[in-house]
């Protein structure tokens, strides 16, 4: 399908202001992605952050999120309206980035239907896997309290969540490039790069997780496969043990970005793994008091980390 002149209006629109403003990194990795590659990746992050405010606006009642993400889930799929989002959802999200997200998901949707129907197929089928992970961690903690912490029962339930909201991720970008760009995307064999880069985006999510694990438990949720959240000699040894998993996942990503075959390819997809190993490196043997800071890395390390990406 061609792309009319208000279509491009529209992606460079969304792609710009939208995106610019839900996310800080990702958005310099969407801006340098080739062009085949940007529409559909750029429009897929849209929606995945649309169900991602959806399912975080913790003001809102649980049940109030997941009628309204089964709602965003069916418009996706192309078997529903467009939402028309509650006010009181809409008041519950205070930051006004993110309610203009929701406010313009009309125009993502409608972005979606007039891509090339095997891009659309791709995005719908990531969002769906995604969404299937928001749901369940909100039905997993929504009984959880500060008072009454609820952790993931296994390895294999913190696996799975980040393959679902993550990992699916990796795979998408996988698929998107072979699709638009055949060769040029990579020479090497579509399963080696499906592997790494699923093993890539749990990495990077696992990242976010052992980033984030103080101030999660701080609302009672618990990624991380403790029998006792409370217990924080058992936190921090478990924190540890994953910590080497994301290593070895971020090499993965690592090695995705080298097979790919445009400098611009390569840039654009190893620069979330620089900004996460700056993120990480401060998470070493780090004491409960200092995971309670939240680690955040500067500005100023994301454009130094673009520019090595690049060259």
């Amino acid at each position: 399908m061609a792309r009319r002149p208000w279509m491009l209006a529209l992606m460079d629109e969304l792609g710009k202001q939208l995106l610019k403003g839900v996310s800080r990194s990702f958005y310099l990795s969407l801006r340098l992605l080739p062009g085949p590659m940007r529409g559909a990746a750029s429009l897929g992050y849209l929606l995945a952050r649309t169900s991602d405010t959806l399912a975080d606006s913790a003001a809102a009642p649980v049940e109030l999120r997941l009628q309204c993400l089964e709602s965003f889930r069916a418009a996706v799929a192309g078997h529903g309206e467009n939402p028309r989002w509650p006010v009181s959802l809409l008041n519950a999200i205070p930051d006004s980035r993110e309610r203009h997200l929701l406010e313009a998901s009309g125009e993502v949707l409608r972005w979606l239907r007039r891509l090339p129907m095997e891009e659309a197929l791709l995005v719908r089928e990531v969002l769906e896997i995604i969404v299937s992970g928001q749901t369940l961690d909100l039905a997993r903690f929504a009984e959880a309290s500060q008072n009454h912490p609820v952790a993931l029962p296994s390895d294999a339930a913190l696996d799975d969540y980040a393959w679902r909201v993550a990992g699916s991720v990796g795979a998408f970008w996988t698929k998107l490039g072979l699709l638009t760009m055949g060769d040029k995307f990579s020479k090497a064999a579509e399963a080696e790069l499906l592997e790494r880069g699923i093993a890539y985006g749990k990495g990077l999510q696992l990242v976010n997780i052992l980033r984030d694990v103080a101030a999660d438990l701080a609302v009672g949720r618990c990624y991380l496969p403790v029998t006792d959240p409370g217990d924080r000699e058992a936190l921090l040894a478990c924190h540890a043990r994953w910590l080497i998993r994301a290593d070895d996942w971020l090499a993965n990503g690592e090695t995705y970005a080298a097979l790919l075959s445009s400098r611009r390819l390569r840039a654009a997809t190893v620069l979330p793994a620089m900004i996460a190993r700056a993120t990480l490196e401060p998470l070493r043997g780090a004491s409960w008091e200092i995971l309670q800071t939240r680690i955040k890395v500067p500005r100023s390390v994301v454009y130094r980390s673009m520019i090595r990406a690049f060259f």
